[in-house]
Formats: C-alpha cells, structure tokens, sequence
C-alpha cells in the first residue's frame, strides 16, 4: 500500500485502500494502475452523461403528465364549485327533466308578491296554474310543448330545493317531493296591469324599465294567449288555420318594426357629432320636400316654418330631417353611430331576443336614404332595443343589462341567490346623453307628445314614431322615453299596431304607465 511521502511539515500517514485519497494519488501519478483508473472513470462519465440524456424526455414527459393531471384537478374543482349550476341550469340541458321526479316546481312571483305562477294537485296530478292569465303570458310563459319565458329559463332554479335538510331528508323517507324554490321577480304588478289594459285590443307591446338598474318593471306583448289553456293554444296554432298565428310570439323582445320618427334620436346623434355648433341648424319646413325624386311629407302635411335641430325632434319634422341625412351627414357616419347604438348585435339580455337591424352605407343608393333617416324603409327595431337606448340618455351614456329575475327564495322565503345591476356597454358620451335629454324635452313641452304631457306633473322626454305598416296606410304608433331627467324613474317603450284604426297611440299608453307608477 503506497504511502504518502514525508516533507518537514508533514507527517508520515498511510492512506486506506479503496478510498478516495487512494484514487486522486493514483490518479496523479503515471503507474499502470494510473491509468486504468483513468480509463474506468471515463467510462464511468460517459455512462452518466448517456444516461443524463436519454431519461431527459421521461422527466420531460413525467412534467407533463403531472401538470395535466394536476390542470384537470384544478378545472374540476374550479367547475362544481363555479360553474356546475349554470351548466345544469341551462334550458338545454335534459338533465332538469329529471329533477321534477323529486321536487315539486316553486312559484314565480312578482316584486310587489303577486303569484304569477304556481303548482296545484288536481286529481292526484300536478298542474301548473297562471292565475293572471293572458296578462303575464309572454314574460312568465308556460311549462309544456318546450316551456318559454322565465319558465324555461328559470327551469332549474324552479325545480331546486333549498328546503331545510331536515325537512329534506323527511320528505325523502315519506316519498314526498321537495317544494322548489320560487323565483321573484323584477315585475311590478300595477305597471303590468295597467300596461296591458292600455293597449286593449291593439297588437303591439310595452317594456318598462329603470335606466340606472336595467330591472324590467313591465313587459306585455299582445296578442296574448291563456297559458291555462296552452293545450288548445299548441292545437290551435297547429292547425292550417293558425298556421301564421303569432301569438306565441313575445313582440317586446322578438317584434321588429320599423321604428318610425323614433330613429330621429340617432340621426340627430350623428349629426350633433358631426356639428359640434348643432345649434345653430336651420331649416324652413314647407310641409313637403322632394330630395333625390323621393317625395317627403310632414305629418298631416303640416307645416313647421324655420325650425332648429330641437324644434325639428319636437315637432318631428320630416323635411328638416331628410335634409339633415341627405346634406349634413355622412352615411357611413350614420351606420358607425347606429352599431355603437347596437344595431345589428345581439342585445345585452339573457331572454330570447331578435337584433334590430340597420343597412344604409356611404355606397347604398342615395334614394334610400330621406326614408332611411327618419325610421322607414328596411330599419328595424324592438320595443325593448328603443327602450335600451333612450335608457342610456337617461343613464350618462350608459346602458345597464336589462333584467327580470331580482332573486330565489325557498319555500320558507329565505333567499337563494339574487341578481343585480351590471353595466353592459356605453353608447354615446355623457355629454351626448345630456344633449340629446336637453333637445328631447321638446316633445313633451310642445312637440308631438304635448297633448298628454305639456301639463303633465313630471317633465318628459321623449320622443314619438309614426311608422307606415303596409301599402294600405296602417301605421303603426311609437312612444318611447322616460320621466323626471333630473333622476329618471323609469323608461316607457311602446308600440301599437293599427294605431289608425281608433287612434289609440303609444303616447297614450305611455301615458296610463306613468300615471300608474306616479299615483
């Protein structure tokens, strides 16, 4: 055994065979035994990096393997805990059949605790009862032939029990069915009732709502149908008959109509971004005008003399108006303001719901465009799209997601989960809304709607809509706006059909509305 050689400083040791002193003396010297050692610890180090190299796709794979295991942990619990119920909740999903097996459907409520909807035993069955009938038939819906309404998106919720556990398990053990929670709504009984009593007979509908909330206080379409006797309504409508029977149809969310002199708010929009000095416009109202070969006729032929842009909305001016889209603004302009304003997008709202429509560009045909300006040729609208916009005047700018369910309850009245206000887009700027509230004051103090709100206790604004329904000369009547600007209480969409038939008009019902909501 080699041993380290003595120096003066140092003393004379041995150095264990085997060991790692053993291998660097070795390893320093030029011995046989030297060089083998060598030679095995390269070996050695190749071994290693080789086999360094070949595990690295293992360790790699193994990486991946964990992290998608550990990603699919994460979704699945992220899934039961935020989003299994709006997965199941969903009208789509087949699953909520199962559900009325073992839960007995709760009751739909109004917020003023009117029961819109509810579930009686009768000769040992369950039957679906709608005690106000026609009234509520469109926004509540019915329960057969594929549910609508807030009975079809509020399937789940109706057929969920949050009754205490105790009771839950008691009604298990006596194989009864669990009372579902009920769901209350956003709708004000009074504005319901008289909204609907308004229009009489009249096909068209009402949408009221609160512009800083979005909460739909009102909601009636007609015609309307029982959804008591909804078993003869389907046969009904299935015969060749009632084939072109619309009254499953809800107008306020699905009904386009032309929109009429209503469509002037966002042709005097675009022109007031076009013409920061708007008012200083000017035009001399002759009662009829002709641009382009399209003849133009102020209502009655009536005619308004020199009116500015605020006189023009208040009197609804047809003239004044082709003039303004055929001289002062940009067509393309126009279509650009009319998408901000959500034509031709689905509107922020979770019901069933058609998109209003605007065509007219800078390279359509300029014939088009005096009827286009002011709400006729191919424009269309729905009640509850007028009513988002005016809401958003009233609103600085903004438009709050409209909304009908407030919150659910069990059946003891505690509550399950509510809903609340959110923002949805912002249409225009603040000072737009305030400058487009400022010139549709007009209407009510001495324009087109005066003769019900010139005296009225609330300052309105607003504006009307006279819009041909067919070559015949039927016309359909608008009115949509809102009350007391300096804080707007609610906004008031409407339109009745055949309105020339006896001269009832949207002003008129609007009218009835804000009479019941300001007793």
């Amino acid at each position: 055994m080699p041993s380290v050689p003595d120096t003066p400083n140092t003393e004379k040791r041995r150095i264990r065979k085997g060991s790692k002193e053993e291998d660097e003396y070795l390893f320093s010297t030029h011995t046989p035994e030297a060089e083998q050692l060598k030679i095995f610890l390269d070996k050695k180090e190749m071994q290693r990096v080789k086999s360094r190299v070949k595990n690295k796709p293992i360790v790699y794979l193994t990486y991946a393997v964990v992290l998608i295991f550990l990603a699919m942990f994460g979704f699945i619990i992220f899934f039961l805990v935020h989003d299994a119920e709006n997965v199941i909740a969903r009208s789509s999903n087949r699953r909520q059949d199962t559900l009325a097996n073992s839960v007995s459907r709760g009751q739909i409520l109004s917020s003023d605790g009117a029961v819109l909807a509810k579930t009686e035993e009768k000769d040992g069955e369950e039957v679906r009862v709608y005690p106000y009938g026609e009234t509520y038939a469109h926004v509540v819906g019915y329960n057969d032939y594929g549910k609508s309404g807030l009975e079809l998106s509020m399937n789940f919720h109706l057929l969920t029990s949050h009754e205490n556990i105790f009771q839950q398990i008691n009604d298990d053990l006596a194989g009864k069915k669990k009372p579902g929670d009920n769901v209350v709504t956003t709708l004000d009984s009074r504005l319901q009732s008289a909204a609907y009593k308004a229009m009489g007979k009249h096909k068209g509908a009402v949408i009221v709502m609160e512009p800083d909330t979005g909460k739909i206080l009102a909601l009636v379409s007609k015609p309307g149908f029982d959804p008591n006797e909804i078993d003869k309504v389907w046969e009904e409508i299935h015969t060749q008959e009632g084939q072109k029977s619309s009254v499953l149809v809800n107008r306020a969310t699905r009904g386009l109509y032309a929109p009429g002199s209503t469509f002037k708010v966002v042709t005097a929009l675009e022109y007031i971004r076009e013409h920061p000095d708007y008012d200083s416009y000017s035009f001399k109202c002759t009662g009829t005008a002709e641009f382009e070969g399209v003849k133009i006729i102020c209502i009655n032929k009536k005619v308004h003399g020199n009116v500015n842009l605020e006189q023009s909305l208040g009197y609804s001016c047809n003239t004044s108006f082709a003039n303004i889209g055929m001289n002062e603004i940009s067509m393309d302009g126009l279509h650009k303001t009319a998408e901000e304003l959500l034509f031709n997008k689905a509107l922020p709202y979770d019901g069933d719901c058609a998109r209003s429509s605007f065509t007219l560009t800078g390279s359509t045909s300029r014939t088009l465009i005096p009827q286009t300006v002011i709400g006729q040729g191919e424009t269309t609208i729905t009640p509850l799209h007028n009513a988002m916009i005016l809401s958003a005047i009233a609103n600085g700018g903004v438009v709050m997601k409209p909304y009908l369910v407030d919150h659910t309850e069990n059946v003891n009245g505690t509550v399950v989960k509510s809903w609340s206000s959110e923002s949805a887009a912002t249409i225009m700027t603040a000072r737009e809304a305030k400058t487009l509230q400022e010139l549709l004051l007009s209407t009510g103090s001495y324009g087109t709607a005066a003769y019900k709100f010139k005296n009225y206790r609330h300052k309105i604004v607003g504006k009307t809509g006279t819009a041909e329904k067919d070559s015949e000369g039927h016309l359909n009547s608008w009115f949509v706006g809102y009350s007391n600007p300096e804080d707007p209480d609610i906004v008031v969409s409407v339109v009745i059909e055949d309105s020339d038939a006896d001269g009832l008009t949207g002003v008129k019902v609007a009218a009835a509305v804000f009479e019941t909501y300001y007793p």
